[in-house]
């Protein structure tokens, strides 16, 4: 039996993707001959994709390979319990000791299994869990929903602004809406969720119903959708801020800015953590503070003194953990 497995590596000037394959014969004899610590795998629910989630992930995994000189290797398509069981399984009898789930869907699963697995240390985003070998990482999305809400309620023209989010209990949208209205107590905010990341469809037909209540702009909180509905709202001369990543290639003048979570970031300093004995079990929180969240590039179109204003409220945000 043969089992093969995708390691990351890196290619020119952007750290575009290589995948190569380490294949380990039946007599488990190993190719790599890092120490078992400097093995780290990644786990994603779908596929890597070009300006989304999954890919924030890889980046991350990438970063654990050139900064730590980690192996590193990841599978797509893990999306049930009986995938997430074998595939750590091999991984184990690969010497790998650092698995990451990439999203919430991991938590519930690796808790599952975490008790069978005592010399691996699992880590997932954005869920809850407990245990001495399992980590949850979990992205402040409150106040970064909050600044953006603030930001769209200054540059609206028609006073009528939307956030459009993947699941209910997302911060991002409260904080949204929160922000807008204590900036503006006259702003009307229009708030859905669409129930799922990858429902593409059903958040353009919700930007659609939000603009012909005449929302000029959007806060796409999702990253299976928020490109498409950019694009749309870019189409339609509107504004938009960005999510998860900096958007502004976009549209320099559609996105106003971007509420950006600094996903391969957190891998290295996570990873970083695990190498040097430091990580902590149980849910461990990262915000603007931690450098986990920043806002993008802002646009032309906002002045220079809304702003500074901003900056100026992130910064004392990050100080005092007070929002405005």
């Amino acid at each position: 039996m043969i089992k093969v497995y995708k390691k990351a590596g890196i290619l020119g000037a952007f750290g575009a993707a290589l995948t190569t394959l380490t294949i380990i014969t039946a007599c488990n004899s190993q190719v790599s001959t890092a120490p078992a610590e400097n093995k780290a795998a990644l786990l994603l629910e779908n596929t890597i994709d070009e300006q989304g989630w999954n890919n924030k992930g890889y980046e991350g995994l990438l970063n654990i390979q050139s900064d730590l000189g980690m192996d590193v290797t990841y599978e797509e398509n893990i999306s049930d319990l009986g995938k997430i069981k074998n595939t750590v399984k091999d991984l184990e009898e690969d010497g790998v000791e650092l698995i990451f789930g990439h999203g919430k869907f991991f938590a519930e699963k690796f808790m599952e299994i975490n008790g069978n697995y005592p010399d691996i240390h699992f880590v997932s985003f954005n869920g809850d869990v407990e245990g001495d070998n399992i980590t949850s990482v979990q992205f402040e999305g409150y106040a970064m929903g909050y600044f953006a809400g603030k930001l769209s309620s200054q540059m609206t023209d028609t006073n009528t602004i939307g956030v459009i989010s993947a699941q209910k209990w997302q911060p991002e949208a409260e904080g949204f809406v929160e922000g807008a209205k204590k900036s503006s107590d006259s702003i009307k905010v229009l708030n859905e969720n669409v129930g799922g990341w990858d429902k593409k469809e059903k958040a353009l037909q919700t930007l659609e119903n939000m603009t012909s209540k005449k929302a000029d702009i959007i806060y796409p909180a999702g990253n299976g959708f928020h490109v498409e509905v950019i694009n749309e709202v870019k189409g339609q001369d509107l504004q938009a801020i960005g999510y998860i990543g900096d958007q502004s290639d976009l549209g320099e003048t559609t996105v106003l800015t971007s509420t950006v979570q600094h996903v391969d970031e957190i891998y290295r300093k996570v990873a970083k953590q695990y190498q040097e004995g430091e990580l902590e079990s149980g849910n461990v929180s990262y915000d603007f503070a931690e450098g986990a969240i920043s806002m993008g590039t802002y646009s032309s179109e906002v002045p220079e003194d809304v702003q500074q204003e901003l900056t100026e409220e992130i910064e004392h945000y990050k100080e005092t953990g007070e929002l405005p």
